[in-house]
């Protein structure tokens, strides 16, 4: 935060001649006269006079459900106090971008200009009609307590003050996770805070349903202590009178537990952390500058655990992890109100959440190579896209629960819904973790690197989800020191080949399978030790129902020791390669870019096929292009007669697909193209894209991934005689669990003998 300068931050807000953060973007097509009348006149009569009879058809016909307003009239902006309304749309504008990036609610941010809490009821009020929930924010003390409250009264969507509740929310969590780690219960402790303004008594006020007693809270506000010898507070303040002889921050805080900062910078001095009881908690809220420097708290107490509002030290406690997930929640059931049980639903769903294992992708967004629940990881990071999965159906249940609710939700059919949101990768990571699920986790995958802290952690992943039984396959008792050292509960299956009571058995066996190929009884007893063959042999014996390797391995030391054991499933000459591209919302299959380095024309009709089949397992209608740097004969080559030949055999081998080719990439995979030059092609934005050569094919989906922004999900491994699927050298944790659902289903889709179906190729003979 300290490189960022004032033409830094001027430049990022009128950058690329588009001054501001947020815009309006239409939602339907807008291209024909067509569009035209059916998006306003006369089209639009129809929805109008619907609604009209029905005001609940508004949240069908409009944006209403997903449009919050960010309503403010400047006088509390981010520390910098009243600065008008105008100068505080930067800051709506940017909680509006907020909203959108991490729930995709959509904004309009409203600055009214005026200090009367009565007029500013009345706009809201008035135009409440648009919107499906009122997000308050950056307005002062009292009166936006006045204000919250009133608007409550008279409005039947989410009225949601976030300067107060979203703070409250997200220290709550942190604060409950905090007490676990020093083994305290919010009913023993006392509990001081610096600040008595809107953040303070709700942060407090949700402290006290979380089980802190009223009795054990001692506020302070510019003036001191609030006891009861005082005659200047509001009624507020009043709830949090205490009968004590302390009079300053420092009195109040002698053998205190918890320290809430919400004031100004630098009020609590060394000598208050001092003070203070066993194992302090401190959260120095007040931005941009803390109560204390959390390096000078330290320097005084090392028991202590302390959070602050910045993002450059541990345990940030950030307004982004509660609001924009629980109007997520709130506009999916459409509920009347965002209520106290739904606040404290958002807030435990927080504290469970910084228990899970953390994804690799919070880890490089953040620069660290772990986190792991413990004194500097209380909260989730506030670019966890899990948080999403988490606090919006927390709190969507609760609504429903509570009976604020008006529309019902199913919710593990919500929790889907949500992770689309993330994108089609999502989606798509869904469908493969929900296939697997269905076996009831009871697959059995081996993982041949077992003891690597990545693996490790996709195995607790892998079982708490119910994807498959993990087997990790190494010393035991490196695995459990590792899992110990990554703060995990999980207790796999574990597997040392050398110590495996069976070993002799898996090395005749192997013997029994390689004794033509060279392999002796002495060389079958020596290898069967080495990971691949040993995990590949798991499930030759039975052990295993699937088998994954290559985290750390190059990709021929994992596929060449499985076809050696298992061969290619039956019918099948050629195993290949598919590596799922996912571009914006399109899906394409790329074959083969990991197993055949220069296929025949024969080898490309096997791998089309595959490719084809398994897009159907994907409930993907395949259309099939194969690739070349000619189109339709317009470059004689013996390379394109090469695809040229393979089009023809595959369209008289299975005439049920829809192939052609041989055809240029941009042709494939854009219809005008065709439409406009080659109408005769049966294939218009194809999906499965079958590319001459291993070569290409890599080149191809490196690129895309890398420059294009796309997500790659693989490599896939199709025709092989058994499930056994490979990682790629550095995969992260998401990925190996997206791998070991491939390798469900796949086991999944063979018949009881292990093998695989026979393919479609040799059914359409029949």
């Amino acid at each position: 935060m300290a490189n960022i300068t004032r033409e830094d931050a001027l430049e990022y807000h009128r950058l690329k001649g588009k001054p501001g953060k947020i815009a309006v973007v239409p939602t339907k097509p807008m291209d024909t006269q067509r569009d035209l009348s059916l998006a306003y006149t006369p089209g639009v009569a129809v929805p109008v006079l619907e609604i009209e009879k029905d005001p609940e058809l508004a949240y069908e016909y409009t944006s209403k459900g997903n449009l919050v307003a960010v309503v403010s009239n400047g006088t509390a902006i981010l520390g910098l106090g009243d600065r008008g309304a105008l100068a505080g749309k930067p800051v709506m504008e940017g909680k509006g971008v907020l909203f959108k990036k991490f729930a995709d609610v959509d904004v309009f941010d409203i600055e009214v200009n005026s200090h009367d809490p009565d007029e500013i009821i009345k706009v809201v009020a008035a135009i409440s009609p648009t919107f499906g929930g009122i997000n308050l924010e950056d307005i002062k003390a009292p009166e936006c307590f006045y204000i919250e409250e009133e608007l409550k009264k008279m409005l039947d969507i989410p009225v949601f003050h976030d300067d107060q509740h979203g703070t409250a929310i997200i220290s709550s969590a942190g604060l409950a996770n905090a007490l676990e780690l020093v083994g305290k219960k919010h009913s023993e402790i006392r509990v001081v805070i610096s600040g008595a303004g809107a953040s303070a008594i709700s942060c407090a006020e949700l402290a006290i349903r979380w089980g802190v007693k009223r009795e054990n809270i001692m506020m302070c506000d510019s003036k001191g202590v609030i006891h009861s010898g005082r005659t200047d507070l509001n009624k507020y303040k009043q709830r949090f009178v205490r009968d004590t002889d302390a009079r300053t921050l420092a009195d109040a805080l002698r053998g205190a537990d918890v320290f809430y900062g919400l004031s100004v910078a630098n009020v609590m001095t060394p000598e208050m952390v001092k003070s203070m009881a066993k194992d302090p908690i401190i959260f120095a809220m007040a931005n941009p500058d803390p109560e204390i420097n959390p390096d000078l708290a330290k320097s005084v107490r090392k028991d202590l655990i302390i959070a602050t509002g910045r993002s450059d030290y541990t345990n940030q406690i950030n307004n982004v992890l509660g609001f924009p997930f629980i109007f997520r929640g709130a506009l999916d059931v459409r509920a009347r109100a965002i209520n106290e049980e739904m606040k404290f639903a958002a807030s435990q769903a927080l504290a469970a959440l910084t228990k899970e294992d953390v994804p690799d992708s919070v880890l490089r967004a953040y620069g660290v190579d772990s986190l792991k629940f413990g004194r500097d990881y209380i909260i989730p990071k506030p670019l966890d896209s899990r948080v999403l999965l988490w606090e919006a159906p927390a709190v969507a249940d609760m609504a429903m629960k509570t009976g604020v609710a008006r529309k019902p939700i199913d919710m593990s059919e919500y929790r889907e819904q949500l992770a689309m949101r993330l994108g089609k990768g999502e989606q798509v990571r869904y469908f493969f973790q929900n296939k697997a699920r269905s076996s009831g986790g009871m697959k059995r995958v081996a993982f041949a690197e077992g003891e690597e802290p990545k693996v490790i952690r996709a195995a607790y992943q892998i079982k708490e989800e119910g994807i498959a039984n993990p087997i990790l396959i190494g010393r035991p008792e490196v695995i459990q020191k590792r899992i110990e050292e990554l703060g995990l509960s999980c207790c796999p299956d574990m597997v040392d080949p050398a110590t495996f009571k069976r070993i002799e058995e898996y090395a005749k066996a192997y013997h029994e399978i390689r004794a033509r190929k060279g392999v002796s009884v002495s060389i079958a007893r020596n290898r069967i030790r080495q990971t691949n063959i040993f995990g590949s042999m798991m499930v030759k014996m039975g052990d295993a129902d699937a088998f994954i390797s290559g985290l750390t391995y190059e990709y021929p030391d994992v596929i060449r020791p499985a076809l050696r054991v298992h061969h290619t499933a039956p019918g099948v000459a050629r195993a290949a390669g598919v590596y799922i591209m996912i571009v914006d919302d399109r899906v394409y299959l790329f074959t083969d870019a990991t197993v055949n380095i220069d296929p025949t024309a024969e080898d490309l009709v096997e791998i089309a096929c595959l490719a084809a089949d398994y897009a159907k397992q994907l409930e993907i209608e395949p259309r099939v292009a194969f690739l070349s740097f000619s189109n339709f004969g317009s470059t004689p080559h013996p390379l394109s007669e090469k695809i040229q030949k393979a089009v023809a055999l595959t369209k008289a081998r299975r005439p049920d697909l829809v192939v052609d080719g041989e055809m240029q990439a941009d042709t494939a995979v854009a219809s005008e193209i065709v439409e406009e030059r080659y109408p005769f092609s049966t294939v218009k934005d194809a999906n499965v894209l079958v590319f001459p050569s291993l070569e290409s094919a890599n080149i191809a989906y490196k690129l895309l991934a890398r420059l294009g922004n796309a997500k790659a999900i693989g490599p896939i491994l199709l025709g092989m005689g058994a499930p056994v699927h490979v990682l790629q050298t550095g995969d992260d944790v998401n990925a190996i669990v997206q791998i070991a659902s491939v390798a469900v289903m796949d086991a999944m889709g063979r018949g009881s003998n292990g093998k695989a179906a026979k393919p479609a190729a040799k059914k359409s003979k029949k």
